[in-house]
């Protein structure tokens, strides 16, 4: 078998639905269901494995090459795939500050798992996509290496989400998920039904994430596919950030169904999925879907720093608050170890 057949490694797919019993979406007449994309392999959970398949399927074998922060859980994921697989995997990491400092544990897997770590500072990194820059970092790389894009957005990876829309035909209206690149969203939309929605909740604030998404789409499909919508009140100040509020709603989340919520992608999707539906946004019969797309630290792989973060700064004032939210979330505050770059 070929090392970059991915069958081996047995994933879960169709990932679990599993229907969830909760008040707040049963008094208005509403079904929740959360897809569970965190159960599909322990060390490619969702989204990382359906933008990596396509994409390790195009590079055979060959060494990879990819981008990420010190926090990236696509970092991770594609070290793992090489360990799985037998492949090299050399990761660019922004920040040559931390080429001198001990390894945090994000990077620290990374390093067991085999990946070369190569520290460039923030200027390269930002130019990353340059044809003369990007062929000076292949330099660091064994020869003929593969490229895959900083937090695995592109056109295969659009691509490779679409399966998980197809898998939710006929069982959803609507389908929301965290949005940090917006590939995933894209993938989701093009493979619904006529008649289905995506909703993508982004985890960073700016505004940038529709043109990102429509410019996925565009090199994907050569145009947009599906309908999707994006609800932006729900980020709580940006990346890495968070609010008594959220905390409080994740942890109720947690008491009531027996499950643990990842705080900076999952828990501000359900949040705002939550808050959407006590907003009387969707009429009674509607049937929703949360797609479930990391776990938190000791139940599998947690969700880091979305690759491509820096990109969007983030103000160091406190959240918006969403609207219709159970109470004005109070100044934000940074949600456990924080990105060395998160909010530049």
């Amino acid at each position: 078998m070929n090392a970059f057949d991915l069958s081996r490694l047995r994933p879960r797919l169709p990932s679990p639905l599993e229907p969830v019993e909760d008040e707040r979406f049963a008094r208005r007449g509403l079904t929740l269901l959360l897809k569970r994309e965190d159960l599909i392999h322990p060390d490619l959970p969702g989204n990382k494995w359906r933008k990596l398949a396509l994409n390790l399927g195009a590079a055979a074998g060959r060494p990879v090459l990819t981008f990420g922060g010190a926090y990236s859980n696509h970092l991770r994921a594609t070290a793992a795939a090489g360990r799985l697989l037998g492949f090299p995997t050399v990761g660019i990491v922004r920040g040559d500050e931390l080429a001198g400092r001990p390894l945090n544990a994000s990077l620290a897997r990374c390093a067991a798992d085999g990946m070369r770590l190569e520290f460039v500072d923030r200027a390269t990194y930002r130019a990353k996509n340059d044809p003369a820059t990007l062929a000076r970092l292949l330099e660091r790389a064994p020869a003929g290496a593969y490229v895959v894009p900083e937090g695995g957005s592109n056109a295969l990876a659009v691509r490779g989400c679409v399966e998980l829309g197809r898998e939710l035909a006929g069982v959803a209206d609507t389908v929301a998920v965290a949005c940090g690149t917006g590939g995933t969203l894209a993938g989701l939309a093009a493979g619904l039904s006529p008649g289905q929605r995506a909703l993508g909740v982004p985890v960073l604030k700016g505004g940038f994430l529709g043109g990102e998404v429509r410019a996925l789409q565009e090199a994907a499909f050569g145009g947009p596919r599906g309908d999707w919508t994006l609800d932006e009140r729900f980020h709580c100040g940006g990346y890495a950030r968070t609010s008594p509020v959220l905390e409080a709603f994740a942890r109720d989340f947690e008491a009531r169904h027996g499950l643990a919520i990842e705080r900076l992608y999952v828990a501000k999707m359900l949040y705002g999925l939550t808050t959407l539906a006590e907003e009387g946004a969707y009429p009674a019969g509607t049937r929703l879907v949360a797609v479930v797309t990391g776990a938190p630290d000791g139940a599998g792989m947690a969700m880091g720093a979305p690759d491509g973060a820096a990109a969007t700064p983030d103000a160091p004032g406190g959240p918006a608050t969403p609207t219709g939210a159970p109470g004005r979330p109070p100044p934000t505050r940074p949600a456990g170890p924080q990105p060395s770059d998160s909010s530049r």
